[in-house]
């Protein structure tokens, strides 16, 4: 399945209720008394029929998919939660790694972004808003993203990988992830107004 192929047939969804489908599917929200982070990706690559993957290559061949969650807004409007993950950091590729030819940059270029609703932490609906893909002709947004993985990748070649701070950036931002504060892993973050810029919100 192409991009565009999978872009149309998740447009079908938009409006849909995503807890309903993780239920046909069998995709449990709750494991025991924790929720499975993961379960609304899961209920779309089904709906897709597609196979999930965390590797560094895009997942379904020429596209990745991304889901981001929605809050609304006390006056009604809605708003991007929380920051996109987009990849992991590997200080060795991004300081040998000119931009362009950056995993940042392919997996940008590749990705489908889902936008659902995230109404309560128990999850009783989550409604699909959006499906958008990365429009990176806007050349201010092209410089902007290309300046903060620059700025990331003097940080790791000058004062090494530990230096990388989710301060850094103005729409990409290179900090920790994994659990705890002591997590060493980083990836490179959509901040929230790039997400809002991709949904078109």
């Amino acid at each position: 399945m192409d991009r565009e192929e999978a872009v149309q047939k998740l447009k079908a969804l938009i409006g849909k209720d995503l807890v309903a489908l993780a239920q046909e599917y069998n995709i449990p929200i709750w494991i025991g008394e924790r929720k499975n982070k993961g379960w609304a990706g899961h209920v779309i690559e089904r709906y897709l029929g597609l196979p999930l993957n965390s590797a560094q290559a895009p997942n379904f061949g020429s596209w990745e998919l991304k889901i981001v969650p929605l809050k609304r807004l006390s006056k009604g409007g809605i708003t991007v939660k929380e920051t996109m993950a987009i990849t992991m950091i590997d200080p060795y590729h991004v300081a040998h790694t000119p931009f362009e030819e950056s995993h940042l940059l392919l997996k940008l270029k590749r990705a489908i972004v889902c936008a659902r609703l995230f109404e309560s932490q128990q999850e009783e609906r989550s409604i699909l808003m959006k499906v958008a893909t990365f429009d990176l002709s806007d050349p201010k947004i092209y410089e902007q993203i290309k300046k903060d993985y620059e700025e990331a990748q003097r940080c790791i070649r000058e004062e090494g990988f530990e230096c990388l701070t989710g301060r850094m950036g103005g729409l990409i931002q290179p900090r920790t992830k994994g659990a705890g504060h002591g997590s060493t892993s980083r990836a490179f973050y959509a901040r929230r107004n790039l997400v809002l810029k991709i949904l078109g919100i």
